[in-house]
Formats: structure tokens, C-alpha cells, sequence
């Protein structure tokens, strides 16, 4: 009898001691971050258009040095941060310059240029 009294005190401080389970842990944010995408978008700007030809369809890129896009490059124009239209990058190039079909949009000059 002796040896049950202080097992049970035992059994019973052992049953009463708060354990949190991992995933009851999480908070609120962390559970609204893993629901909810993040869409962040690309600000970095690879050109702009130089010139445009709306009768034949293609545009002039013009990009930073060592930053021309490929022939073949899906591009997207933005203007004032929306997005307007698509270009795909047909060639040829000179210099930090080059030529895009106009696949989607209607740009114009000093629209920006990105590859996202």
C-alpha cells in the first residue's frame, strides 16, 4: 500500500504536465503563410523598347551591356508596372541591341522589357 500511494502521485503528476503538441505550435501567421501564395513580382528591368514597327509587328530592344536577351526569349512589356503585351525575340542582334515579334499588345517606346 505504501509503494501505490506514491506511484499514483506519480502517475498523476505525470498525466498533468502540459505538453504541446507541433501542431498546435504553429501561429497564426505561419498558418496564413502556408496557405496563401506569395506572388512577388520580377522588378528587375532587362530593356526597353527602342522602336516600334506596328505595320510589320516587331519592335527594337534595347538592353544593358551583356544583357541581351536570346533569339527564341519570351519577353513580357510592361508599362507603368502592368503588364501589355509579349514579345519573342527573333534577332538580329548588334550591339546591346536587338529584334522581337510582337507576339501580344500593342507597346511602345520606353516600355520596359522583362524576362519573367
Amino acid at each position: 500500500m505504501k509503494l501505490i500511494v506514491p506511484l499514483l502521485l506519480l502517475f498523476i503528476l505525470a498525466g498533468c504536465q502540459k505538453t504541446k503538441p507541433a501542431s498546435d505550435e504553429v501561429s497564426q501567421s505561419e498558418t496564413v503563410s502556408e496557405t496563401l501564395p506569395i506572388l512577388t513580382p520580377s522588378m528587375e528591368k532587362l530593356g526597353r523598347v527602342a522602336m516600334v514597327n506596328e505595320s510589320a509587328r516587331f519592335v527594337v530592344l534595347s538592353f544593358p551591356i551583356g544583357k541581351v536577351a536570346a533569339p527564341g526569349q519570351q519577353l513580357n512589356v510592361y508599362r507603368n508596372e502592368m503588364k501589355i503585351g509579349e514579345l519573342r525575340v527573333t534577332g538580329p542582334q548588334r550591339e546591346n541591341n536587338t529584334v522581337a515579334d510582337i507576339v501580344a499588345g500593342n507597346p511602345n517606346v520606353n516600355d520596359e522589357v522583362r524576362g519573367d
